[in-house]
């Protein structure tokens, strides 16, 4: 009897319980067995702290404006594990992942693969056979020792370099931007949205000869007025539409995927990154929900430079009335940054527990914040009670702000959306 996809996600988390264990040479081995080809024509691999999903969303609406076939692997998942592959901007379905994981089994022999290689293995089967013009392939975690820089990618980028996973990437930004550089390769592109990267993601460009191409120097990117932006580079400049992701940071992340899309060589109209840009949407990007006049805001923000980005927006689109956080985090995350960037906007905290092997209950939040955070208004068990709770006493007017991690956002898009 043929497993169900439910059951292949099971096997292969209970097979590998170490959910990250870093280096290329088992799931290249399986790479090379599972001989599936390259996954498109062109791929672009995408790397950074933060933004990586923006971007990626970014690359994959502009060049299927373009009229090209595209396919895009991004993780984590928030409720199903098929929106981590999209083929021509739809996720693929169970019968599909199902056989693309019964053929990295047959390839991978008595090799261990963790849970995440397993599933970069199978989209890149997939993508394989699906003649796309483009694949767009996220970094999990890093770069140099992902399991998806088993590809060879005709252009790299890197979103942002900041403080984050310091128990694998190293304690410092050069360390971690050092890591963020091993998808950069010689003689091809290499995408930098930070104004002012670390010195050891320049100083790798430039010892293996990759074409850095650098926001805020190599193209530059700036608002006209409050509906229209101009992106631009030497001989091109081009007027486009607010981004649909309405944080300021966004900005940022189309100007680094448009570079990224013209860092590929192949003619985009002016039409198609106006297209991209305007329609290009992420699931739980300040994603918002109205309940009874209140506005409920859900972001995956987990560390202190996405925190300051959300902080940027919550200062630029203040509420009517109060902001109130529901926020749970899990035990290895900087909560301590997250609340220092967005206690000034918060009135009260809601802290939520998280269960897992890397999760925590509300009252370690709480001391992991203590001195940081004041005005926590409640504990809670879990984030469905959280917002339960926060909705059952909100305002017509006020802003409920969900953040901490991307768990906790999944949790409350089943509550907001039914989908429990």
């Amino acid at each position: 009897m043929s497993k169900t996809l439910a059951d292949w996600l099971a096997l292969i988390e209970a097979r590998h319980p170490t959910e990250i264990e870093m280096g290329l040479d088992r799931v290249g081995a399986v790479y090379e067995r599972l001989a599936c080809g390259r996954p498109a024509t062109q791929v672009v691999i995408i790397a950074g702290t933060n933004g990586k999903g923006s971007t990626v969303a970014f690359v994959e609406a502009i060049t299927r404006a373009a009229g090209w076939r595209v396919g895009a692997y991004t993780s984590p998942h928030l409720l199903r594990y098929n929106e981590r592959v999209r083929i021509d901007g739809n996720d693929v379905d169970d019968a599909a992942l199902v056989e693309a994981f019964e053929a990295v089994e047959a390839a991978r022999g008595d090799t261990p693969l963790t849970y995440f290689e397993t599933g970069t293995l199978a989209a890149l089967w997939l993508f394989a056979r699906a003649d796309l013009d483009l694949a767009v392939l996220e970094v999990g975690l890093g770069g140099r020792l992902d399991a998806v820089n088993i590809v060879e990618p005709d252009v790299s980028v890197i979103t942002t370099v900041g403080l984050d996973h310091q128990d694998w990437l190293g304690d410092d930004i050069e360390s971690i931007g050092r890591e963020k550089a091993g998808i950069a390769r010689a003689w091809k592109p290499l995408v930098l949205g930070d104004t002012d990267p670390p010195a050891s993601v320049l100083q790798h460009a430039y010892r293996i000869g990759a074409v850095a191409i650098r926001g805020g120097s190599d193209f530059l990117y700036a608002p006209t007025d409050r509906d229209t932006w101009s992106w631009r580079e030497v001989g091109f400049e081009v007027a486009l539409p607010m981004p649909a992701l309405a944080a300021p940071v966004q900005l940022r992340n189309a100007a680094v995927a448009i570079a990224a899309v013209r860092a590929l060589g192949r003619d985009v109209d002016d039409a198609a990154l106006a297209a991209g840009v305007a329609k290009a949407t992420v699931a739980a990007r300040l994603q918002r929900f109205e309940r009874d006049g209140v506005e409920v805001v859900v972001d995956v923000a987990h560390n202190s430079q996405a925190a300051q980005a959300l902080a940027d927006w919550l200062r630029a689109a203040p509420a009517t009335g109060r902001t109130v956080a529901v926020f749970a985090a899990l035990a290895d995350k900087d909560a301590g940054g997250v609340a220092d960037a967005l206690a000034p906007m918060i009135a009260r905290w809601h802290l939520a527990g998280l269960r897992g092997p890397r999760g925590q209950d509300a009252a370690m939040l709480r001391e992991r914040l203590s001195g940081r955070v004041s005005n926590i208004s409640s504990l809670h068990e879990d984030v469905d009670a959280a917002l339960a709770a926060v909705l059952a006493e909100a305002s017509p007017g006020d802003r409920i702000l969900v953040l901490g991690s991307f768990h906790t956002a999944a949790a409350a898009l089943a509550q907001l959306q039914g989908r429990r």
